[in-house]
């Protein structure tokens, strides 16, 4: 067994092989240990929306190393509270509590929101509604509301009271005086980069106003930019109690995020949630620059453009192209082969279904490296 073979070995296999060694990027380029360089539409499953070693990002990260990296929220930090105040201005919500992933923000929100009906005189409301082909995390609170069998094969029971119709719009019916929360994405990315119809997110936002459920966005694929606003609701002008967003938040520095209004953030008092990590200074230095960044017009209408091209690109090479800005999926007849075909030719995709291939660029990603993945496919 070779040292590689030795060192890869040491590993938990839960990922599977890997054949791909990655050891450096720039820009919208990834490496791998041979020097062989690939167009990244991958960008760390949407995490890395300023590509690699982007100079303002890695300025700050330097500098903050060289600072303060972890002190723990026994403790105020100024760079939480400036993030914080940054996040409350781009998505009109109310408070904010930081967290290190997506999973974690997708737990803290279902704990919110079952607590938030207990302070409420409310104790029956602990129903947690998704929907089908959502994916919400893998702790056993967001596996509970992610409906995949082959994600909870070993792990049952799993958390009680989540419940996921067969169907968009029987959702809507499921809300009622026992449910806490509907928890939805405005695209599900995992699902195979579906757009939900915009009349079920509204009829969903309208039964839960009317029944008193809350309304929570699961923003952590769509979020900072990736669809062409800043949050993919704010196109949609819905009204949710709850966000949550991580991924592209910090650029590659794990980061997690829940934004609430006032009324339903104050379910969390003192002591009843908590993380060691979360809102640690190095990974608010890299929300402060990603948001710094992504939060310009001029920006988002970047996303919009080169999203627009993209989609336009896809179309040679498969079907139903879907999405939203640069989140988009398209329906090929084997999308592992794909590619690893894609792979061989030096461009980074993910497959995310049998047939869907899923493409989330950085967000810096001009026409021009569209045109450069159309070459590389097309040999």
């Amino acid at each position: 067994m070779s040292v590689t073979e030795q060192a890869a070995s040491a590993l938990m296999n839960n990922y599977g092989e890997r054949t791909i060694s990655l050891v450096r990027g720039e820009g919208v380029y990834v490496y791998d240990d041979a020097g062989k360089q690939y167009l990244d539409f991958t960008a760390g499953i949407a995490v890395s929306a300023l590509g690699h070693a982007h100079p303002k990002l890695v300025a700050r990260l330097q500098e903050q190393v060289a600072t303060l990296i972890h002190c723990s929220n026994l403790y105020r930090t100024p760079w939480q509270e400036q993030l914080a105040l940054r996040l409350q201005a781009l998505s009109g919500m109310d408070r904010v509590f930081f967290c290190n992933s997506g999973t974690e923000a997708n737990e803290a929100a279902i704990k919110l929101a079952r607590r938030y009906a207990y302070r409420n005189g409310a104790e029956q409301r602990r129903e947690i509604v998704s929907l089908p082909k959502a994916f919400h995390g893998r702790t056993m609170g967001s596996l509970s509301i992610t409906p995949k069998p082959a994600y909870h094969e070993g792990y049952q029971p799993l958390i009680p009271g989540c419940v996921t119709p067969r169907d968009y719009h029987s959702a809507v019916e499921l809300i009622g005086e026992n449910t806490a929360a509907c928890i939805v994405e405005i695209v599900q990315g995992e699902g195979g980069v579906n757009v939900v119809p915009r009349s079920v997110l509204e009829e969903i936002n309208a039964r839960c106003k009317e029944t008193g459920a809350l309304f929570i966005i699961d923003e952590v694929q769509t979020g900072v930019g990736r669809c062409g606003s800043f949050l993919a609701y704010q196109q949609l002008g819905l009204k949710p109690d709850i966000v949550t967003m991580a991924k592209g938040l910090g650029g590659g520095v794990p980061i997690g995020a829940v934004l609430a209004s006032k009324e339903v953030a104050e379910a969390f008092t003192p002591g009843s949630h908590g993380t060691t990590f979360g809102g640690n200074p190095l990974a608010m230095a890299a929300g402060l620059t990603v948001t710094e960044v992504v939060s310009e017009p001029s920006f988002l209408e970047h996303v919009q453009d080169v999203g627009a091209y993209l989609r336009t690109a896809l179309e040679e090479f498969g079907r139903e192209v879907s999405g939203l800005g640069l989140m988009l999926g398209m329906t090929v007849e084997n999308a592992k082969a794909f590619v690893l075909n894609a792979a061989t030719n030096g461009v980074l995709l993910t497959a995310v279904a049998d047939t869907r291939v899923r493409l989330v660029p950085p967000l810096i990603v001009e026409k021009t490296h569209v045109d450069e993945m159309v070459r590389r496919l097309r040999s």
